[in-house]
């Protein structure tokens, strides 16, 4: 007889008994205790309970951020059900495609934010009146099932989600302790949507380690967010890199408060050299990287002293994770070649919900791809050179744009760039690339800047400027909308 797998959400109510006292969930002049959150939990479990909630069942959770948000997350855990995050600022349109795919038993939402053919739940004052007065089963599910949809496509082309189970999530979890300096004596700050994948996560490890939660949703400007890290003691902070990119433009005086930091994450998409020294000198310097998907949780991290060896890698395998670069038949190829990166891990999900054929093409024999392209040196490093499917065939030369994306953003007037192939009769694609900056610069200058620092076949044909670039709710830039206002050539 095996043994049995428990539910994360049992360790909450560990906690509650442990460590009743200790503060939580902090969000602004709000606390919440642990002995008060297992309570919360138990009492929003019994209760979805009553609402037909059953061990298996998914349940939409599309809720602002807020102490409620990570409440009914474990919540949802401890009922045995599923888990399915939509963003409550999405559109309508987008919420309904989520929901149709994945067909949840009910949604919960916030008050007046319905979505047409749904079943949806209100978190209004009637609601918290039926949780108070909700019975508390004497047992829960076990952890033997699944837990979490992790959507990995939001709103852009048809929904995709890993299942995460509990035992799953909990080596994420481990990873997180392991690597990146989260654990029960931390106070995390959570500056990023719950709805996002590192939010969410890391603020679901820090509670099942027992530490504090500090919820600092944005919208905030720099200033507010480097004041509540000083008002709370926060230790670790987890920004992307739009945001982090943001925060260089400020004051040292403005930021002095995150230079205390024990850990400032960065994760959602590749930094370049120079970013990684910036953000060191000017905002934390203990800086790490953390390269990750939704579907396989952490892949490698980057430490601080890593970046003073290996400025353009994105670190090491992280805890338990094996990674191989391969070629189009999946076969090992030698050090310092670049090919598809594949890893494997306890941590890795088995596959996508409902989607064979799209699981046939990123889960193959224990394997993860993630649609990475990259190369690994003898010490096991690796460096990142963009997406397979951004990857650029220009008169059959590969060209991959993360490389002319750095260079241009090691441009003193240049924010943020992003490559494009553009369709081209002569040499089947031409390079175009866009640019948001915070001087100005002409595109005869930039283009020189590249002719300077690349082979000359890797110079773009043209160099746009944008105000803004369009970007996914996890703040990822949308290259397809880009290439759309390309015409060919």
């Amino acid at each position: 007889m095996s043994a049995r797998v428990p539910n994360i959400a049992e360790m909450l109510s560990l906690h509650g008994q442990q460590r009743p006292n200790q503060i939580a969930i902090v969000h602004g002049q709000l606390e919440i205790d642990y002995k008060a959150l297992d309570v919360n939990v138990r009492q929003r479990a019994g209760h979805l309970k009553t609402l037909g909630v059953k061990p298996g069942n998914i349940v939409g959770v599309a809720l602002q951020d807020s102490i409620e948000h990570l409440q009914l997350l474990y919540a949802v855990a401890l009922s045995g059900a599923v888990i399915l995050p939509l963003d409550c600022r999405w559109k309508s349109f987008e919420k309904q495609r989520v929901v149709d795919h994945f067909k949840p038993i009910l949604v919960l939402v916030e008050p007046n934010e319905l979505i047409e053919g749904a079943n949806c739940v209100e978190t209004n004052a009637s609601w918290l009146k039926d949780v108070q007065s909700a019975d508390i089963p004497q047992t829960f599910a076990d952890g033997d099932r699944g837990l979490l949809m992790s959507l990995s496509s939001g709103t852009t082309g048809r929904p995709k989600g890993p299942m995460l189970t509990h035992q799953q999530l909990v080596y994420r979890f481990y990873m997180h302790w392991a690597e990146l300096g989260l654990g029960s004596r931390e106070r995390y700050i959570n500056a990023t949507p719950l709805y996002f994948g590192g939010g969410r996560s890391f603020s679901m490890s820090s509670l099942y380690a027992g530490s504090t939660v500090v919820l600092c949703p944005p919208p905030y400007t720099p200033a507010e967010l480097a004041e509540e890290i000083r008002r709370t003691q926060s230790t670790v902070l987890f920004l992307v890199p739009t945001l982090l990119r943001r925060l260089l433009e400020e004051s040292s005086e403005t930021l002095s408060p995150m230079k205390a930091l024990k850990t400032l994450i960065s994760s959602g998409s590749a930094l370049t050299e120079d970013d990684r020294v910036q953000i060191r000198t000017h905002i934390c310097p203990n800086f790490l990287e953390y390269y990750s998907s939704t579907e396989g949780g952490g892949v490698t991290t980057l430490s601080a002293t890593d970046q003073l060896r290996y400025g353009t890698s994105v670190g090491r395998p992280a805890l338990s994770v094996e990674v191989q670069i391969v070629d189009i038949e999946d076969q090992r190829l030698p050090y310092n070649t670049t090919g598809k990166i594949r890893y494997r891990g306890p941590a890795v999900a088995d596959g996508f919900y409902a989607d064979p054929e799209a699981s046939s093409e990123s889960f193959k024999d224990g394997w993860f791809y993630p649609g990475d392209l990259g190369a690994m040196n003898e010490e096991g490093y690796l460096f990142l050179l963009g997406r397979s499917k951004d990857m650029i065939i220009r008169g059959g030369v590969n060209i991959y744009p993360q490389e002319i994306e750095a260079t241009l953003m090691a441009h003193e007037a240049v924010i943020e760039a992003a490559v494009v192939g553009w369709s081209s009769k002569e040499f089947n694609e031409e390079i175009a690339a866009f640019v948001t900056l915070k001087t100005s610069v002409d595109e005869a200058t930039l283009i020189s800047w590249c002719k300077d620092q690349l082979a000359p076949y890797k110079i773009p044909r043209s160099i746009f400027v944008l105000d803004e670039f369009p970007r996914t709710s996890l703040g990822k830039v949308i290259k397809a909308q880009l290439s759309s206002r390309l015409i060919p050539l």
